[in-house]
């Protein structure tokens, strides 16, 4: 099971009058990246969010919406200020004296300046807020995850066919490299006997040039090595589990070897062919990026 670094999940929950919401969604990156946005009130629990993603989602940039609501009637208390409403008193009366002015403070008067009553919310527990939220993060995470994977399934298939149709290149290559060897012979045999005219034709000598050119043009190695990636590749994606970072480092190989054959290549169809599986692992390189 392999999984996709792109994904989205959402989760709603109801209960004790509180209600949250989670949701979720991730494109590729190198490392885990988190972006935890929350209302004020549940700032004290983003680390615990972040922990708990962890269980989850090992790659990837993930951005996380919270947003809570408190429905319940009495989330609010009114508290009434006495030290203040003391200070406020003990001015005023001394504001009377100095002045020569009436004395005329009412309790409906002095309630009105600031502070004297202020509104507070009624906090909640703590471990109750977090049972609550932490159901609604694991269900926006699941649901997450079980994205991940579906799409990770249909990577998974695609690049298992391209991996194929990349094979084929290279099976056409090997056996079109001895050819270049044979032509190449005939080639140099005719141009030797043509300038040479009834000359006998140095067989020694010749066996030479065409080692030389055997030895510029072989690319046994390279195929070898681009078999071996391709089927490790494969066998990497069946096994499946988080694999990005390795199957990336197979295709920069696989590219190496692709262009150590086309620098290689003294004939136009193994051109065109190297070009053509250069061209294929870009776009499984492409696709590997997205998988975790």
């Amino acid at each position: 099971m392999i999984k996709s670094m792109t994904g989205f999940g959402r989760c709603e929950t109801a209960e004790n009058s509180r209600k949250f919401t989670v949701e979720m969604k991730a494109v590729n990156h190198r490392y885990l990246d988190v972006n935890i946005k929350l209302p004020k009130v549940l700032n004290f629990f983003e680390s615990s969010i972040r922990s708990e993603l962890k269980n989850y989602i090992s790659r990837g940039k993930v951005d996380v919406f919270v947003t809570y609501e408190d429905l319940s009637e009495n989330t609010s208390t009114v508290r009434y200020n006495k030290e203040i409403a003391r200070e406020y008193l003990e001015y005023l009366r001394q504001m009377a004296l100095d002045f020569g002015l009436e004395d005329d403070i009412r309790v409906s008067t002095l309630s009105k300046y600031p502070e004297v009553f202020t509104m507070e919310e009624t906090g909640a527990d703590q471990e109750e807020l977090w049972k609550e939220l932490q159901r609604a993060v694991r269900g926006a995470a699941e649901m997450f995850v079980n994205a991940r994977i579906a799409e990770g399934e249909h990577l998974r298939d695609d690049l298992l066919e391209k991996l194929d149709g990349m094979l084929k290149l290279v099976d056409f290559i090997e056996e079109r490299s001895p050819q270049l060897l044979t032509e190449y012979r005939q080639r140099l045999e005719e141009k030797v006997r043509e300038l040479l005219q009834d000359t006998a034709v140095d067989e020694a000598r010749l066996l030479t040039e065409v080692t030389i050119f055997a030895d510029k043009v072989c690319v046994d190695e390279e195929i070898v090595r681009l078999k071996s990636h391709i089927e490790t590749t494969k066998n990497t994606l069946l096994e499946g589990g988080s694999i990005g970072r390795k199957l990336d480092f197979i295709a920069q190989e696989m590219n190496r070897e692709a262009n150590t054959i086309l620098s290689k290549a003294n004939d136009l169809e193994i051109s065109n062919c190297a070009i053509e599986l250069k061209t294929e692992i870009e776009k499984v390189r492409e696709q590997i990026q997205n998988i975790e």
